[in-house]
C-alpha cells in the first residue's frame, strides 16, 4: 500500500496519511468529531454534492489511519478549473463549479479544500495540519497550480457579533493569525486572499431549528446560536430562519 505522508505523534503513536484513491475501502469512514453544531448538518448543497466527492476526486481526498487501520482523520477536496476570482459563494459555489466542470469533462488547474476532520481523541497534536500540508502534497502530485480553502476560523463562534473581517485581520506580535485554523494555514503556506460572505447557508422552519438548537425561534431577529460563526435570521411570520456563514478565503499557491 503507497503511504503519502506517516507521521508521528507527539504520543509517539504513527499515522499513515494516503489518499481514497490508494485506498478506496476506507471512503466515507465514521469519524467522531464531536462538537459539530446540528444546524451545520442541513446544508443543501452538502447534502447533494458530499458524499460524491471520495467518488469524484479520490486524488485529493486523504484519510489518516492508525497502525492498526483505524481512521481517526479525513480530508476532502474538489478539484476544478481556475477562475478570475475565489469564489464569494465559498464553500458552495466552489463544490458546484467542480461539479459542473467534472461534467463536462474540464481539466481541473486548481483543488478546493472543503473539510479536514480529526477524531475527538486525536485532536490537539497537529493532526489537522498534517493533513492540510498531505492536501497540499496531493494538489501538487497532479500538476494542479494552487490549492484553495473556504477556511472556518475555530475560535469565531465565540465572536458571533465581530465583523468577519475584522475577526481576520487580527494577527500576534509575530504577525500570524490569532484565530488557531487560519494561523496553520498561514504557517503551511497560506495566505488570506478575502472573505466569502456567503460560504455556507442553512435554511429551515422554526420547528427545524428549534429541533436543531433547543432555542425558541418566537422573536423576528438576530438569534445567537451556539456554534454560529454569526447571527440567525428569525422571521416569525414566514415561519422560518436563515443562517449565512462567511469563511475566508485561503489561497496556497503550489
Amino acid at each position: 500500500m503507497p503511504v503519502a505522508r506517516r507521521i508521528e505523534l507527539p504520543s509517539a503513536q504513527l499515522l499513515d496519511i494516503t489518499t481514497v484513491a490508494e485506498r478506496p475501502e476506507l471512503a466515507g469512514a465514521d469519524i467522531d468529531v464531536a462538537g459539530w453544531p446540528e444546524f451545520m448538518r442541513h446544508n443543501r448543497v452538502s447534502e447533494a454534492y458530499f458524499w460524491q466527492t471520495v467518488e469524484t476526486f479520490p486524488t485529493t481526498c486523504l484519510v489518516a489511519t492508525t497502525s492498526d487501520g483505524v481512521v481517526v482523520g479525513d480530508a476532502h477536496a474538489v478539484q476544478l478549473r481556475s477562475r478570475d476570482e475565489l469564489p464569494a459563494g465559498g464553500w458552495e459555489q466552489a463544490v458546484v463549479w467542480a461539479f459542473a466542470d467534472a461534467r463536462r469533462g474540464l481539466e481541473p488547474e486548481v483543488a478546493c479544500a472543503l473539510n479536514i476532520s480529526v477524531a475527538q481523541e486525536f485532536q490537539g497534536q497537529g493532526v489537522a495540519g498534517h493533513l492540510l500540508a498531505a492536501l497540499r502534497d496531493a494538489a501538487t502530485d497532479l500538476g494542479l497550480g494552487q490549492l484553495h480553502a473556504p477556511v472556518r476560523p475555530s475560535h469565531k463562534h465565540l465572536e458571533p457579533g465581530t465583523p468577519m473581517h475584522e475577526y481576520a485581520s487580527r494577527t500576534r506580535s509575530d504577525g500570524l493569525p490569532i484565530d488557531p485554523w487560519l494561523r496553520t494555514h498561514v504557517r503551511a503556506g497560506g495566505e488570506i486572499a478575502g472573505l466569502a460572505p456567503t460560504s455556507w447557508l442553512v435554511a429551515g422552519s422554526l420547528e427545524e431549528w428549534r429541533r436543531w438548537t433547543g432555542l425558541p425561534f418566537d422573536q423576528d431577529g438576530s438569534v445567537e446560536v451556539p456554534g454560529a460563526l454569526v447571527s440567525v435570521q428569525c422571521d416569525v411570520e414566514a415561519g422560518c430562519a436563515v443562517y449565512v456563514e462567511p469563511n475566508v478565503l485561503v489561497r496556497h499557491r503550489l
